[in-house]
């Protein structure tokens, strides 16, 4: 997990010294996902007046209470294209995603398209994924380096993992399942502040 880090800091330091000279640069954060305690950092560049290619990245690696698990790291990659100037009104996006994740021990009440997380329950899950999807966002500009973007994304993800009976210890019950998504792959509200 390390390694997958330092390659993310790598990268968002290697757009930074490309294009910081021309203030084309944007830093950002989920709201959303800091609320649930996923830490997040985004970082994205101007590559065109109506293109921009940012690069998000989520760690959480807490400890919860009563044997639960939800750990996980995520990367998701996005192009958007602004029907005004970049950063800011209407945009598209085209983002990839991928991670991994341990998951279970947690009362999910909801079967959502193919997806039944009331199974997390009494099961832990751990495995990676990987996926594609489409996305539309609305920044609203709040001062001259700062935006609040929000965003929502719908796509796919496959994903392969391993299946044990409860959420701290128990059993390997399955090795190498795979499960496939659609849905709703990206939900945001992004404080954004602009260089």
């Amino acid at each position: 997990m390390k390694r997958v880090f330092l390659l993310f800091v790598v990268i968002a330091f290697s757009c930074i010294s490309q294009e910081l000279y021309a203030q084309k640069v944007a830093v950002k954060t989920n709201l959303l996902s800091d609320v649930v305690l996923s830490p997040n950092l985004g970082i994205e560049v101007g590559l065109a007046p109506k293109w921009t290619m940012g690069v998000t990245g989520q760690f959480n690696a807490w400890n919860m209470s009563h044997d639960r698990r939800w750990k996980h790291w995520a990367v998701q990659p996005e192009v958007r294209y602004w029907l005004c100037d970049r950063f800011g009104a209407h945009f598209f996006g085209f983002h990839l995603h991928g991670g991994q994740y341990n998951i279970g021990g947690i009362d999910g009440k909801v079967k959502f398209l193919g997806t039944d997380a009331r199974k997390l329950k009494d099961a832990r899950y751990q495995g990676w994924f990987v996926g594609t999807g489409i996305a539309y966002g609305y920044a609203w500009i709040l001062g001259r380096h700062w935006n609040l973007e929000a965003e929502i994304g719908f796509g796919y993800s496959y994903t392969r993992y391993d299946k044990f009976r409860c959420a701290g210890c128990g059993k390997k019950v399955e090795t190498n399942k795979p499960h496939h998504y659609v849905g709703p792959t990206k939900a945001a509200i992004n404080l954004v502040y602009l260089f």
